[in-house]
């Protein structure tokens, strides 16, 4: 019989991270699968892009299995709210705002705001040439947030979305006079491609902590410190043992961690 249980106990000893993560409650995470390069649909319908990547080398860091959830990106807090799901990992901006309602982790990239246009199009100052100009946002986004803020007062008409893609389509389709977003989804998600064909970016980066954040984090609910601790270690392990590297390069060709 000892030697029944010490042979019981070895086994035990023996499992592997990745079998132990198995019988560990999976981290439920909700996503906007609509904003490449960062989450996107494949042509099979699966999930993919540099959060979802990103995600899975957590949750690989962590020892637990994934869970990914689709939400409308404006549905994300309050799905959060009501534990629809444990945590938001979808290129959400940690911003003054946010930090009311949810808790955030350490930033895992941090990429300036710009403005797309037609090719040719001059901007010095946003505010005097784009008066009387539509302007599309993501709804409920950091950018919907400066465009009601400083666009909307200074005669610039503010036009919201439900997904940067569909902003996209009426930008082609001359619909929209501008938008203004992550400059690396624009630059991905649009300008590379076959749709973006004779548009560009046009004026200043924007960068103002108040509207912009301090980079996309990933949210929690208010008051799950645990968790948010948890996750910011495992942003910090995949810095540090090249895991985060290997994901950046599979999607671009600079530091999209920033300073």
């Amino acid at each position: 019989m000892k030697k029944i249980a010490l042979l019981g106990a070895l086994a035990l000893s023996m499992l592997s991270p990745l079998a132990m993560a198995e019988d560990a409650k999976p981290l439920r995470i909700g996503i906007e699968a609509a904003y490449p390069p960062f989450a996107f649909k494949t042509p099979e319908g699966a999930i993919s892009g540099f959060d979802y990547d990103i995600g899975e080398a957590l949750c690989a860091e962590m020892q637990v299995k994934c869970q990914w959830i689709e939400q409308e990106f404006d549905g994300l807090i309050p799905a959060l709210k009501v534990r629809k799901f444990d945590a938001v990992l979808s290129s959400m901006s940690i911003t003054e705002e946010r930090l009311k309602s949810v808790d955030f982790t350490k930033k895992y990239y941090h990429t300036p705001a710009k403005l797309a246009m037609k090719e040719g199009m001059s901007v010095s100052d946003p505010l005097v040439d784009l008066k009387g100009k539509k302007v599309g946002v993501q709804r409920s986004s950091i950018y919907d947030r400066y465009a009601s803020d400083v666009f909307a007062p200074a005669g610039i008409e503010v036009v919201r979305y439900g997904s940067q893609n569909e902003i996209f389509l009426d930008l082609q389709s001359g619909r929209l006079d501008a938008t203004l977003a992550d400059s690396v989804n624009i630059d991905e998600g649009f300008l590379k491609t076959d749709a973006g064909k004779g548009f560009a970016f046009a004026g200043p980066d924007f960068t103002e902590e108040k509207y912009f954040g301090q980079g996309a984090g990933i949210a929690v609910r208010k008051g799950d410190k645990e968790l948010a601790d948890k996750i910011s270690a495992a942003i910090a392990a995949i810095r540090a043992n090249g895991k985060y590297e290997e994901v950046q390069a599979k999607y671009f060709d600079f530091n999209v961690y920033g300073d």
